[in-house]
């Protein structure tokens, strides 16, 4: 409870600042009031198009966090495994994760266009080097008395993955995914807004088209907000998770 007291003091000191700003400024066209952009928020949720767009928008985040985490922790724990194949493979996708995302629109609009699979192909080749260097990295830390300990006692290669490995990969994996679901909005977004047909991404780039500022403003908040929902739940489960692994 003294938690959601200390996050809604968090929220009104925004809101407080917000509109002590938006009154210096003195103009809508740069910084509107809270209350307009609220106003607009509302007003916006209620037209069938931009529930059409968020759930669009929805659908490539969720299509881009199941590949990232599916395909990263696959490949994570394939390199982990293997020193040598660690070290050959390090060095390339380091050089991926630090490639610029508008490096990556600029190659998805070469290759594949305009549409939907442009947004969630940045997405994934964004994150996919930090679910994958998370894994491996877990792997690499477990444990080797337990390994030993494993093969003195003839343990099946089965059991030694699912109760060694996978357990020695989770706080490294449930941070990761953390990260992810933490930057996979922003990028989704910035995607569709360079690459994309539909999606909340289209939405402010017809509105920055149009100079509708509060609208920018309003689409941006429920992507803010949307994701901060979903980012504490979140925080909540993985808060336990870690705690009941510790305490194993």
């Amino acid at each position: 409870m003294e938690n959601l007291w200390k996050y809604l003091t968090g929220i009104l000191v925004i809101f407080i600042t917000w509109t002590v700003l938006s009154f210096l400024v003195n103009t809508q066209l740069i910084l509107p009031d809270p209350l307009t952009v609220l106003k607009t928020l509302v007003s916006e949720l209620q037209k069938s198009e931009v529930l059409e767009a968020l759930f669009i928008t929805l659908s490539k985040i969720v299509v881009a966090l199941a590949t990232t985490v599916t395909f990263g922790v696959l490949i994570g724990f394939f390199i982990g495994l293997n020193d040598v194949v660690y070290d050959i493979l390090r060095p390339g996708i380091l050089v991926i994760q630090a490639i610029p995302i508008i490096t990556w629109l600029a190659l998805v609009m070469f290759i594949w266009g305009i549409g939907w699979l442009g947004p969630v192909i940045v997405s994934i080749l964004s994150l996919l080097p930090h679910t994958i260097l998370s894994t491996a990295i877990g792997i690499r830390t477990t444990d080797k008395r337990l390994i030993e300990m494993a093969k003195v006692y003839r343990v099946p290669r089965s059991k030694v993955i699912r109760n060694i490995y996978l357990g020695s990969i989770v706080p490294q994996l449930l941070s990761a995914i953390q990260v992810i679901v933490g930057n996979v909005w922003k990028v989704v977004v910035v995607a569709e807004y360079m690459c994309g047909d539909k999606g909340f991404g289209v939405l402010i780039a017809w509105a920055r088209q149009s100079v509708a500022v509060e609208k920018v403003y309003a689409y941006t908040a429920i992507i803010i907000l949307i994701g901060l929902i979903v980012e504490n739940i979140l925080n909540h489960f993985v808060s336990k998770l870690l705690k009941n692994w510790e305490l194993v």
